[in-house]
């Protein structure tokens, strides 16, 4: 079992990130939260789980100990799978999860992209009281979006805007946005990226 790596970022695309462990590189599957907070040519440590099946090895990797937690417990779940659970942590981070599950919310689950309503319904079942993690909920998350905010600037400094420029369209787009935007950093980078414009970004690539 692969419970963890460290090694140097040689890629990211979409949510496959490929890291340099030893002189090979592995090809993990992260959230497009996690993708987006990973820089190319920098170190990163991933907590990590592996899926071995009878025709492929899968490896995904997390933030921390609280992301992987919660993604074995949901795969215990029938009906969800290794993509569904990485579907729920890329729509509620685990603080969030174990909230939704204690105030026996499903309808947070019905949300996530391949989970219906059976399926919501039984992962608050499944695993209620089982989560040994502090709940938060989306109205307190929402309160602190810096998390998100910080992971928008890396990803627009690395597409090749200024820090600068980049900085006060988080800043304008946190102003504008719902709370669920807020919480989304796909939502977020979208909103930024509309404020910055295809005029603003050529121009920095070329300064």
């Amino acid at each position: 079992m692969i419970s963890s790596v460290r090694g140097t970022v040689l890629g990211v695309a979409g949510t496959s990130a490929i890291v340099e462990v030893g002189g090979v590189g592995l090809s993990i599957q992260v959230t497009p939260q996690h993708a987006l907070a990973l820089r190319i040519g920098s170190e990163a440590t991933l907590r990590t789980a592996l899926i071995v099946r009878e025709d492929d090895l899968s490896l995904y990797g997390f933030v921390d100990a609280d992301e992987l937690t919660v993604f074995d417990a949901l795969r215990g779940v029938t009906g969800v799978g290794p993509k569904s659970a990485m579907g729920v942590l890329a729509a509620m981070d685990p603080g969030q999860i174990a909230h939704a599950i204690a105030v026996d919310d499903d309808a947070a689950f019905r949300k996530v992209s391949g989970i219906g309503p059976k399926t919501a319904k039984l992962i608050v079942l499944s695993l209620s009281g089982k989560l040994a993690i502090a709940p938060t909920s989306l109205r307190t998350a929402s309160a602190h979006p810096s998390s998100v905010a910080d992971n928008v600037l890396v990803a627009l400094v690395g597409l090749g805007w200024n820090e600068r420029a980049a900085a006060q369209a988080v800043d304008e787009a946190v102003a504008g946005a719902t709370d669920a935007e807020r919480d989304a950093v796909p939502a977020l980078l979208r909103l930024a990226l509309t404020r910055l414009g295809p005029a603003q970004y050529t121009g920095s690539q070329n300064s």
